[in-house]
């Protein structure tokens, strides 16, 4: 799951297939076969397994205001892509969604529409979702501007009015 987590960051959805991971990890395609019956299967899974990590980061702090919510997003977005230079899983599968199976498009909605709802909630006010949409939209797009220009720095100049 490492591995394809990995691959997907790095080419999406087709940039990887079971027998290049049974290949990096030294075992045979069928191993992976066993465990996921498919790619979408597999895919569906590192999704939900990022997921789960991604909001156990950005989980709430007790009295956090509304800039501290948006803050903990932006650092670990931020994080992340310091950490190997690779953008959101969910960013590059989000541009990808069209052409997926259902059952990783509905991973894929449920992520954001959790981080919408999470952040809606820690904002407050009467424009908190649309304030959720816009942090949303330019976090990934900083994750966006900073692949292409391979630095950090390009994401903190895109994010940096959410300060």
């Amino acid at each position: 799951m490492n591995l394809a987590e990995d691959h997907i960051r790095d080419a999406g959805y087709a940039g990887f297939s079971f027998r290049d991971l049974a290949a990096e990890a030294g075992i045979k395609s069928a191993s992976v076969h066993h465990h996921f019956a498919t790619k979408s299967a597999m895919t569906a899974a590192v999704a939900k397994r990022y997921a789960d990590r991604f909001f156990l980061s950005v989980a709430p702090k007790p009295g956090e205001s509304a800039s501290e919510a948006i803050a903990a997003y932006r650092e670990a977005f931020r994080s992340s892509f310091s950490r190997d230079g690779r953008m959101c899983l969910f960013g590059v599968l989000g541009a990808e969604a069209g052409g997926l199976a259902p059952e990783v498009a509905s991973v894929i909605l449920a992520f954001f529409q959790r981080c919408i709802e999470d952040l809606s909630q820690r904002i407050g006010g009467t424009d908190a979702q649309a304030r959720a949409f816009q942090v949303m939209a330019t976090l990934e797009g900083g994750m966006i501007l900073a692949r292409i220009y391979k630095d950090v720095a390009a994401f903190d100049q895109a994010v940096a009015a959410l300060a």
